[in-house]
C-alpha cells in the first residue's frame, strides 16, 4: 500500500484502539468503531481490532475512584471487564450478523514459537470463517514483568504475525505532530518516512483520561516495527476511523521500509 488513498482496498487490516476511546464517558464510541469495522468487513477486508480496555471497563464494576496500581486489583478489574467489554462489541457487532472471537495474549505467547504458532493459526482459520477476532492483553494473568507495556506494540506484533496490508492505530488525538498538540507551536505531521528519526518531535505523557498506558511515543514505537517489516502504518483519531478506512487524507501515515 502507497498511501491513505490506498486503505479501501486493503486485504487484511489490524486495527488498534485504546481504553479511553471505547471505556467511561466514551463507551458510546464502540457503536460508530464498530460501523466501521462492519463496513470493511462487507466488502471483504479481513479485519483484526486489538482492543484495550479491560481494566478501565473493569474500575466501576469494582467501585473503584480509578485505574489501581497494585497488579492483584488491575487483574481483578481486567477480569471483570473483559467480559464486559467483550459483550458490548458482540452486542453492537449483533447489529451486523458478525461474530467476534476472543483472543488474549501475552508477552511470554508471542516469544514462545509454540504458542506464537498457535496464535497465528487460530486467528488464520477465524478470519477464514469470516469471523472478527478481537485481540487483547491477558492481563488477568499478565505480570508487571513480562507485560507488552501497551496495546499499541502488541497491535503491532500481531500485524506482523497476521502480515496485515496496513495497521491503522486510533487515538484520542488526529495526527501526530511535532510536540503535544496543546502547546504553542505545535505542527501536524502528515507523513513519515521510513528512514526519518523524529529528532524533533517532543512526546508528552499518556492521554488525558488517564485510563490507558501509551501515548504518542509508544504509537510511534509501535509504528516503526510495524513499518520495519513492510507494513505502512496510519495514526488517527478514533472518531474518524470510518473516513480513515476509506481513504480520507487525514492523520499521519508511516510509510513502510522499501
Amino acid at each position: 500500500m502507497r498511501s491513505r488513498s490506498d486503505l479501501p482496498t486493503a486485504r487484511r487490516i489490524v486495527i488498534k484502539v485504546g481504553s479511553s476511546s471505547v471505556s467511561g464517558p466514551n463507551v458510546g464510541q464502540i457503536a460508530p468503531l464498530v460501523d466501521a469495522l462492519a463496513a470493511a468487513h462487507g466488502r471483504g477486508c479481513e479485519v483484526i481490532l486489538v482492543s484495550s480496555g479491560a481494566i478501565a471497563t473493569g474500575i466501576p464494576y469494582l467501585k473503584l475512584d480509578g485505574r489501581p496500581t497494585d497488579l492483584a486489583t488491575q487483574q481483578a478489574a481486567a477480569a471483570v471487564g473483559q467480559n464486559v467489554l467483550i459483550f458490548r462489541y458482540q452486542e453492537s457487532l449483533d447489529r451486523y450478523s458478525i461474530v467476534a472471537g476472543q483472543i488474549l495474549l501475552t508477552a511470554g505467547d508471542m516469544e514462545n514459537p509454540t504458542h506464537r504458532s498457535n496464535a497465528q493459526r487460530a486467528m488464520e482459520r477465524l478470519l477464514g470463517l469470516r469471523i472478527l477476532p478481537i485481540v487483547n492483553e491477558n492481563d488477568t494473568v499478565a505480570t508487571q514483568e513480562i507485560r507488552f507495556g501497551d496495546n499499541d506494540r502488541l497491535a503491532a506484533m500481531v500485524s506482523i504475525l497476521v502480515n496485515a496490508d496496513v495497521l491503522v492505530l486510533l487515538s484520542d488525538i488526529d495526527a501526530l505532530y511535532t510536540r503535544p498538540p496543546g502547546e504553542v507551536g505545535a505542527l501536524k505531521i502528515e507523513n513519515v518516512e521510513f528512514a526519518d528519526d523524529l529528532s524533533g518531535v517532543t512526546f508528552g505523557d499518556i492521554g488525558a483520561a488517564g485510563v490507558g498506558t501509551g501515548g504518542a511515543g509508544t504509537k510511534v514505537a509501535a509504528a516503526r516495527m510495524a513499518a520495519a517489516s513492510g507494513i505502512p502504518v496510519l495514526l488517527a483519531a478514533a472518531g474518524s476511523v470510518s473516513q480513515a478506512l476509506t481513504g480520507a487524507d487525514l492523520g499521519t501515515w508511516f510509510e513502510p521500509a522499501p
